[in-house]
């Protein structure tokens, strides 16, 4: 146990050097989210994680810091859907301006911590991909398991479309599609196709996405 807690502090340690507010003016928080989110079971010790207790304190105090003015999202993630769930939910309903920049392949719960900020952005060459939920261990054959999938994807469903262009309809199909990949349903969507959609808001990189925040930064000040 005390070292699981040593290696805890050191994650936590270590994302707060890449970007998190530590005492130092700093008016752009980056929160980056790593490998997969880590919910209420601890995965192996050779998987890439980001722990989502960690995540949401930090959130508290990039909201409550007066040095930082806002967030940029660097998201590339799968994971534990009820924990980015709750995490989605923490950034949208800041009242900074946050700005979301998809790197890398996010997919599955990695889609709705794409569009939970105000602005979001792609690259290029990143890719969404999704897909419906699923869930690993001992299943119940019973109907309620049935019905608790059901409702964990219509929660997700409705927080993406509420939080971006997409279509409930259009997302529907995109999640059961059949010809996309070789041993899943889904849709693997590359930057371009995910702005076409009204997924993302915008092809962009670093550059763009942070001159996103500051507009919204700067239209903040205005309004004070």
């Amino acid at each position: 146990m005390a070292q699981n807690d040593k290696n805890s502090q050191t994650d936590l340690d270590g994302l707060e050097k890449m970007g998190m507010p530590d005492g130092q003016p700093r008016p752009i928080a980056c929160l980056p989210i790593i490998g997969q989110i880590e919910g209420h079971m601890a995965l192996s010790d050779s998987s890439k994680t980001t722990k989502y207790e960690h995540i949401l304190p930090m959130l508290v105090d990039i909201e409550q810091n007066d040095k930082v003015q806002g967030l940029l999202l660097l998201n590339t993630v799968g994971g534990d859907v009820e924990a980015g769930l709750a995490i989605a939910e923490m950034v949208a309903g800041m009242r900074k301006p946050s700005v979301s920049l998809v790197i890398g392949g996010g997919h599955s719960i990695g889609v709705p911590l794409a569009v939970c900020t105000r602005k979001s952005f792609i690259v290029p060459s990143a890719t969404m991909t999704l897909h419906p939920v699923r869930i690993s261990g001992m299943v119940i054959n019973a109907p309620q398991s049935v019905d608790y999938l059901k409702e964990m994807q219509a929660r997700v469903v409705r927080f993406v479309c509420d939080h971006s262009g997409m279509k409930e309809k259009r997302f529907h199909e995109m999640l059961q599609a059949r010809d996309d990949m070789a041993n899943d349903v889904g849709t693997i969507l590359d930057g371009w196709a995910a702005v076409d959609c009204g997924l993302i808001g915008a092809v962009g990189g670093l550059g763009d996405a942070l001159d996103a925040l500051r507009s919204l930064i700067a239209g903040e000040r205005k309004k004070a």
